[in-house]
This record gives C-alpha cells, sequence and structure tokens, in this order.
C-alpha cells in the first residue's frame, strides 16, 4: 500500500508507532529502578565507600553520608597527583583500596586513564534526572577521555586570567587577545611565571597554544615583543597592578591573586570578562571530575555515590561548597556562584579539559625556547 496516498494510514502509522513505544520506555525506567534499588542494597552492605580527592570533598560528602548513613565515607584528602601517586604505589603492591578519584582532569587523564586504571561511569548512571542531559549545560554530559565515558567532568567554571588597571586601560578597546599586542601596551603588563608553577597557569596556555585562531605565534610575540614583566608571587601582581605600576596581568587567575577582594574593598582593578575576546574564554573542569576506578573494593557503594553527586542535590551541594565552581548542572541555582566564575548564555566558551589539549609539556618546552632566545 502506497502510504502517500492514504494520510489517514499515515496518521494510524504514526499512533501504532508512538503507542508501541510507550512499554518500551515504561520497561527501560522500571528496569533502572530495580537496578537502583538493587544497586543500593549491595552498597549498603558493603558499608563503606573509600574517596582519593581533594580537599573540599570531605565537606560535600558529609552530606551523602546523611543521606545514606549506612554506606561510611573514608576520605583520603589530596590533590591529583598526591592521590595518583599514592594509587600508583598501592598497585605495584597489589593493593586495591580505593573507590572514586575527585580532583583534576589533567591527572587523571594523563595517569589513570592511560594506565587503564578506571571503569565507565556511563553504563552505571542509573537515576533519572542524572540521565536526562537536558539537566546538562549544552544538553548533554561532558566526558574528558577519548571514548566519552571515564572520566566525568561536572564544573565549567570561568577561568578568569587577564585582568586590567581600571585608570589606565579602557576594557572596550579589547575586542581580541592580538589587541594585547597593540604597541601601547609595551612595558606595561605583568605575567604569572609559566616556568614557575605551570599549574596555576595551565588553562590560560591551552587556550592561547591550542587554540587556532592565536596559536604558538600569537603567545612567541606576547612573550618577545611585549616587554611582559614575569612574577611567581600572586600577591604582588595584585599589588603592583593595584597601584598601576602595570597595567595588565596575564595568566594569573583573579581569585588565586585575590584581585575579586581587592576589587570589592575598592582598588582599581578589575577582569576582562567573556565578552572581551573573540575567541573565547577557557572554561575549566577544575577540580570537578570524578572517576571510577576499576577493581574497586566497593563498587556498588561507588556507583550510588556518583548517582548521588550528579544528581541535583549532589551539584548543589558541590557548588555551594567550593567557591569558584559553577556546575554543568543547569537545573542548579546559580546566585551562589562567584560573578567571575559564572557562565553566560550566548558567550564563547573553550573547554580546556579535552584529550587533544592534555598535554602541557609541548607549551612548556616553547615557552623555555622563546625565552632563552
Amino acid at each position: 500500500m502506497n502510504a502517500g496516498r492514504y494520510p489517514g494510514f499515515r496518521v494510524a502509522l504514526s499512533i501504532a508507532s508512538f503507542l508501541c513505544a510507550i512499554p518500551r520506555a515504561t520497561s527501560a525506567a522500571t528496569d533502572a529502578k530495580t537496578e537502583w534499588e538493587r544497586t543500593l542494597e549491595a552498597a549498603k552492605k558493603e558499608a563503606q565507600l573509600v574517596l582519593y580527592a581533594s580537599d573540599d570533598y570531605g565537606k560535600i560528602f558529609a552530606q551523602f553520608q546523611k543521606r545514606y548513613p549506612e554506606i561510611k565515607v573514608v576520605h583520603f584528602a589530596g590533590h591529583g597527583g598526591s592521590s595518583t601517586q599514592r594509587m600508583l604505589s598501592e598497585r605495584r603492591a597489589g593493593k586495591y583500596f580505593v573507590d572514586l578519584y575527585l580532583s583534576g582532569a589533567s591527572t587523571a587523564y594523563n595517569v589513570l586513564y592511560r594506565s587503564k586504571f578506571l571503569d565507565p561511569i556511563k553504563p552505571i548512571l542509573l537515576l533519572p534526572e542524572v540521565t536526562d542531559q537536558s539537566k546538562w549545560w549544552r544538553g548533554k554530559h561532558v566526558y574528558v577521555d577519548n571514548e566519552g565515558e571515564y572520566l566525568f567532568s561536572f564544573n565549567g567554571a570561568i577561568q578568569p586570567f587577564f585582568a586590567y588597571h581600571t585608570k589606565t586601560v579602557n576594557p572596550s578597546e579589547f575586542r581580541s587577545y592580538w589587541d594585547l599586542l597593540n604597541p601601547k601596551w609595551k612595558g606595561k603588563m605583568v605575567i604569572l611565571d609559566p616556568t614557575g608553577d605551570p599549574g596555576g597557569t595551565t588553562a590560560a596556555l591551552k587556550l592561547v597554544y591550542y587554540n587556532p585562531e592565536l596559536g604558538p605565534e600569537f603567545l612567541r610575540r606576547l612573550l618577545t615583543e611585549m616587554d611582559v614583566t614575569p612574577s611567581r608571587d600572586g600577591t604582588q601582581i595584585t599589588n603592583w597592578l593595584a597601584v598601576g605600576r602595570y597595567s595588565i596581568s596575564i595568566f594569573a587567575h583573579v581569585a588565586r591573586m585575590g584581585m575579586d577582594v581587592g576589587k570589592k574593598q575598592g582598588l582599581p582593578v578589575d577582569w576582562f570578562g567573556p565578552e572581551a575576546f573573540k575567541e573565547g574564554v577557557p572554561l575549566s573542569s577544575a577540580n570537578g571530575n570524578v572517576a571510577l576506578i576499576n577493581r574497586a573494593p566497593h563498587p556498588n557503594a561507588a556507583r550510588v555515590a556518583i548517582n548521588w553527586l550528579l544528581s541535583r542535590e549532589g551539584q548543589t551541594t558541590f557548588q555551594s561548597v567550593i567557591e569558584g565552581t559553577d556546575s554543568f548542572r543547569v537545573d542548579v541555582p546559580k546566585n551562589d556562584v562567584a560573578s567571575y566564575a559564572r557562565r553566560v548564555e550566548g558567550e564563547r566558551y573553550l573547554l580546556t579539559e579535552r584529550p587533544e589539549w592534555m598535554d602541557i609539556r609541548p607549551i612548556l618546552k616553547f615557552i623555555n625556547e622563546v625565552w632563552k632566545k
């Protein structure tokens, strides 16, 4: 039968297809609910959850402990480097203590993911409010790894690395990072020295080096033509900017340098917002990443923990505890997000935690070669 000649038949066919889909959707929801209940009961029997995580996750998972009192949370606090080194040492000794890693993406990717220490997260997401990607920024989950399954990023905060002295700089003059190369700013910029503590400048370096609209050429000219003054002291950079010794600071995160506090106190400092540069501003997950460790001693507790963390309650807790974060969940209230970190719809953002941008070594090698010359 030619359905095109019988409109009524097409309508009936569409209705029939829709009705057939309802049982499948209902069955899938029922299966997920059953699996969640089974996992939760098994987690309660395991009775423990072990985290290798940044310091603030102790406060975050105190809320998890209240929600699931049968599961005792054991938190080994430390930054990504110390946590992964601990895990490497344990594995060499044949010991498996940890369930979840919660910290920076670069270390997790370069050590845990590449060493194949992780189980996929995607199959163990069970709560409908977590799997519903319409609840997330731009309608999708963000993973750092190549397969899009192992390293989940739930924080997407703006990273403001370019600030200025308000009495000598008119921000409306800037539409591109290339405007920083205007000869009028030669000798008037201070830079957080990336050769001292590259971790503090990583997101900014990735933004300019790997961005095809900027790249090594922009970075080379910035470092060699503009007579920038390097400093490894964040307080010094803020003070120099506040008194007008320098007009612009680069690669120095405004919150880590205390500029946000200084601005509140009335100092003549401010930073370029996401509208300032057409090439975009860096969006970083910082410590807002979770990885599920394979051969975990409490796998069901780990699954419950991940689902809770990525729920609205978990993300609201995360965002309220760690300053300068902006959850990728869009249904989480944003009134407690710091103004410098809050995403604004309609602006261009570049995620700095992505597989092809993970290796910082070519950038540091390039900087060392350029500055030596």
